[in-house]
């Protein structure tokens, strides 16, 4: 997919593509009168037949695809965008058109945004292990943007850094157990280091995290042929760059926050000596989907160059069967000094946690948000579409929203509900890594043993919403990389670079918001 924003169309467009919802056409308003009198009788036959969505039809001897913007139930009006053109941008490839054209002239900018990401989302594909690798009809989308155009190319740049980073996400959580290992991701981590500008790395391995005391790690990846890692990857945009004045908005402000993000990357997950169903193995490759997010976001926040202090934890390990596997009952001592007993080797995603979460707060955070494929309660909560998160500070918890409501993401605060603490007690130690009931309320509990004094911390329990085995929105099947934009955004906001009621604004285009 290859974006070409102009000020005015060049006349070299095969097709024309117009949005409308219901019988509103969105973002132009240059048609031509006898264009405005076709389209109407276009949208009439929308609703009530012959014509459809992605219709191609004639339009003043314009060959033209007409996009419902509002197809869909239960989306936002920007998610509506985002599915509008990802549906246009996969017919349109299909159909092989060499070059298509919007206009979007009247098009807010978070709106235009949307249009792009839809248009990347269509753009990705995995198909590392296909023994015939057939590439995509590429697609030219001239994108008309009248006086916005120097506004929106900035905005296509700011989009393109993301979706690499979503891409980057989505193909390692997509890749095999067997070739992703905590050594390998190691590996793919100290690239990305060592070639984006600002951005360094730490690397403990097995034997400096015991030595350390970083024993959630040890313990639940000492079973596995493969060690446990963790990574800090740093990031400090807040004493300013070259080029931040340059890229940042009026009202940004040099932050004095240190957000830390904390991945828990399970490389693949067995269930340790309580072992998983069978049924429940294959997705198990999406285990580490927390430490990709936060790898990926870091290294988008970098790029941007965001006046912002962040770092990103990822707690790396395999959770196998072997003759050194934690047994049921084994106590060992946290990294901050609480004692842990094991009840169940299945609950082993809070227990390297624990360690990303003392590591936060060894650097220094004012911010966590710690991101993990957590509970099978949480799926079965919420399901694929929504992720649960806690909190223990409102005006985080309200960022969290917010930046998802911005990136099309949705987050439910869930309740850290104290009366389920005690469940946590143990007979010999201080903590057991289950409670009785409330699975993932619980497992939030669990981790805010281990969240830093007078530290604002948000916990995302991503497991429906990382991995998908039919389709959703625009993923077809596997990773979807969600929370990649999310995390972003939150950085961008408390660096002061974006407005933080800019998901709320009232924008300047046309656009009908429609909950279709």
């Amino acid at each position: 997919m290859k974006t070409n924003i102009v000020s005015t169309a060049t006349g070299k467009a095969n097709v024309s593509a117009l949005f409308f919802v219901k019988k509103s056409v969105q973002f132009s308003n240059v048609l031509s009168e006898n264009a405005e009198k076709q389209v109407e009788s276009v949208l009439n036959g929308m609703e009530d037949g012959p014509f459809e969505d992605l219709e191609l039809l004639e339009i003043d001897g314009q060959s033209t695809l007409f996009v419902n913007a509002a197809k869909e139930r239960g989306i936002s009006s920007l998610d509506h965008l985002r599915m509008a053109a990802y549906r246009l941008a996969k017919r349109a490839s299909k159909r092989q058109i060499p070059m298509v054209s919007m206009m979007l002239a009247d098009a807010a900018p978070e709106q235009f945004k949307s249009i792009l990401h839809g248009l990347h989302y269509a753009d990705y594909k995995f198909d590392a292990y296909k023994s015939k690798q057939k590439d995509a009809f590429q697609v030219t989308f001239e994108i008309v943007a009248g006086e916005h155009t120097a506004e929106f190319k900035k905005i296509a740049e700011e989009a393109a850094i993301e979706n690499k980073a979503i891409v980057l996400a989505k193909n390692l959580i997509n890749t095999s157990s067997s070739d992703l290992t905590p050594a390998e991701f190691v590996e793919n981590a100290n690239t990305i280091a060592k070639y984006t500008p600002g951005l360094s790395i730490k690397v403990r391995n097995m034997k400096q995290l015991e030595k350390e005391g970083f024993m959630g790690l040890v313990t639940v990846g000492k079973g596995s042929s493969h060690e446990p890692y963790m990574i800090t990857l740093s990031y400090d945009g807040s004493k300013g760059s070259k080029n931040v004045a340059k890229n940042a908005k009026k009202n940004a402000r040099t932050s004095a926050d240190h957000l830390v993000f904390v991945g828990k990357g399970l490389t693949f997950d067995t269930g340790g000596l309580c072992l998983k169903p069978p049924k429940s193995m294959p997705e198990m490759i999406s285990d580490m989907s927390g430490a990709a997010t936060v790898l990926a976001a870091i290294q988008a926040i970098a790029t941007l160059e965001l006046p912002i202090k962040v770092s990103a934890v990822c707690c790396l390990a395999e959770n196998a069967i072997g003759n050194k596997s934690v047994l049921p009952g084994d106590i060992f001592t946290a990294k901050n000094g609480k004692t842990v007993m094991v009840d169940n080797t299945d609950a082993e995603g809070r227990l390297v946690l624990s360690d990303g979460l003392a590591e936060a707060g060894i650097i220094g955070a004012t911010h966590i948000v710690d991101l993990a494929t957590l509970t099978g309660a949480m799926v079965r909560a919420l399901g694929y579409a929504v992720a649960g998160f806690f909190s223990n500070d409102d005006d985080l918890a309200l960022k969290v929203i917010n930046c998802g409501e911005a990136c099309c993401e949705k987050f439910w605060s869930m309740p850290l509900e104290e009366e389920y603490a005690d469940a946590l007690k143990d007979h010999f130690a201080d903590l057991k890594n289950t409670g009785s009931d409330a699975g993932a309320i619980a497992a939030a509990l669990f981790l805010q043993e281990f969240v830093p004094e007078d530290t604002a911390w948000a916990h995302w329990d991503i497991a429906g919403t990382a991995f998908v085995n039919k389709t959703w929105k625009y993923t077809e099947y596997g990773a979807t990389g969600f929370g990649v934009q999310s995390l972003i955004e939150l950085a961008r906001r408390m660096s002061g670079v974006a407005h933080e009621d800019a998901a709320n604004e009232d924008t300047d285009g046309e656009y009908v918001a429609v909950e279709a």
